[in-house]
């Protein structure tokens, strides 16, 4: 969510291992604290959001702005009271990046830097969004865009590789109403494009965590929630690299608090993704609101952390609203006790929820068999276009496939997903993915590419072993 946008109204990496660090690094600055039981005395009881988070392996954080990092009063809270940091603005898309290939990390800096040297964890936010796009990147569409988005995300993950535990890399992709996509210029590079973004980002930092990330998904019946949980369904049964769901979680009048926010979280973990509470903020602070979203959060052993929108009432960006745990002078709410106290209740060691023991029924190997490739232009503009090519079995399975074709006028592939490629000459070679070389009887697989020239449909061969 940017600080400038209103919501209408209306694992890859081991969680276990973040638990960890998270109590252990508590535990460190804690000192007397030898061991955790629950209930747990009251003398025993962690002073901080940040330190009773981490008993049960949990994180809490908040949003940090560069430019409030001189401010002794902001920082000093900040510092106390949270163990996870998100830039609030300086590593989206127009500050890291506001000239075509030229980055800018000053103020992104800023704040990792700050969060590190106070011994936090940072989620990096957010690669690939339609809003706050530097107006190079406005000015494009098409196949040129996609390349953008691809060499921004490879650009910034290089700069920050192994130094952040999450990435947003895509934000707020779903309409509001009706579930289906948001028609953005990245939507039409592509319904491909956010597996495009996950797919880039995994190869730039293997270790990241890799989120979707949007606003009113919070409840369960909503279109727009389930047009997200559809696509995370489909991602995690075709391979494509995600490991977490973030909910922003801003909660006001025309966006309430819904009573089945738990049966959300908990639907989404139960894809075999973790689940976040991204950028919360509640309308008047209610304490009793606050306590019900963090007992949600705590409910769910794939919930892994929350973090607010904010650090006090007059750095939110709905500071109207008075929607964050400390008011404008610094000074603790009654929300802040309420949720203070539901981390410090919480079993610090949950027991995830067990899963059925199902013995499989062995899946025969598939036997080599034909195929055949159909290649189809979908889009072109001056100078390029994009293409889909189909990947057909015969009446064998598909154990594996090769797809060449040879271009006849001097094109050139600029992206390619869902398959490897190289190129020799004139003629371009792609093979499967690890996940889309097994193809059923008279079943199908596809990939696609952009490409620079004029656009053409050349007869593709198709080749099993």
């Amino acid at each position: 969510m940017g600080a400038n946008a209103i919501p209408p109204p209306g694992t890859r990496r081991p969680v276990s291992g973040l638990r960890r660090a998270l109590i252990a690094g508590t535990l460190g600055v804690l000192g007397t604290i030898t061991a955790l039981t629950l209930p747990a005395p009251s003398d025993a009881a962690a002073s901080t959001l940040g330190a009773a988070a981490a008993q049960s392996g949990r994180y809490f954080g908040t949003a940090i702005n560069a430019g409030k990092l001189n401010d002794s009063a902001y920082t000093t809270i900040a510092n106390r009271e949270f163990n996870m940091v998100t830039a609030e603005n300086e590593m989206k898309i127009d500050a890291t990046e506001p000239n075509r290939g030229q980055f800018n990390f000053t103020n992104g800096d800023r704040v990792h830097n700050w969060a590190v040297q106070n011994g936090k964890q940072v989620r990096g936010h957010t690669l690939a969004w339609h809003s706050q796009q530097p107006g190079w990147m406005q000015s494009l569409s098409g196949s040129a865009l996609r390349q953008a988005m691809i060499d921004h995300i490879n650009g910034v993950m290089a700069h920050y590789k192994g130094k952040i535990y999450a990435w947003d890399v895509v934000n707020e992709a779903f309409d509001d109403g009706s579930g289906g996509r948001r028609d953005s210029n990245l939507q039409r590079t592509g319904n491909d494009w956010i597996e495009v973004a996950f797919r880039t980002a995994r190869a730039a930092d293997p270790a990241a965590e890799l989120c979707y990330n949007d606003y009113n998904i919070d409840n369960w019946t909503w279109a727009k929630t389930q047009g997200v949980y559809n696509m995370v369904r489909d991602f995690k049964s075709r391979g494509v690299p995600i490991d977490c769901v973030g909910l922003q979680a801003h909660f006001n009048g025309g966006s309430p608090y819904p009573s089945n926010f738990r049966t959300t979280l908990q639907n989404f973990a139960a894809l075999g993704v973790d689940v976040a509470i991204t950028e919360l903020d509640i309308q008047g602070a209610s304490a009793t609101t606050y306590a019900n979203v963090t007992n949600d959060c705590l409910a769910v052993p794939r919930c892994v952390g929350i973090t607010t929108w904010g650090v006090r009432d007059s750095d939110s960006w709905r500071s109207g609203d008075t929607p964050l745990l400390f008011d404008g002078n610094g000074n603790k709410k009654a929300a802040y006790t309420s949720v203070l106290n539901a981390l410090n209740a919480a079993d610090p060691n949950p027991t995830p929820t067990p899963t059925p023991t199902v013995t499989p029924t062995p899946t025969p190997t598939p036997e080599p068999g034909a195929c055949s490739a159909t290649i189809t232009t979908v889009n072109s503009w001056q100078g390029g276009f994009q293409s889909t090519v189909t990947v057909r079995a015969g009446t064998s399975p598909v154990n594996g496939w090769t797809v060449r074709w040879t271009w006849p006028g001097g094109q050139a592939i600029s992206s390619l997903w869902n398959g490897t490629h190289t190129v020799s000459g004139s003629t371009v070679t792609v093979r499967n993915a690890p996940y889309n070389g097994s193809i059923a009887a008279n079943g199908s697989a596809t990939f696609g590419f952009t490409a620079n020239g004029a656009a053409t449909t050349p007869t593709a061969t198709c080749a099993s072993p």
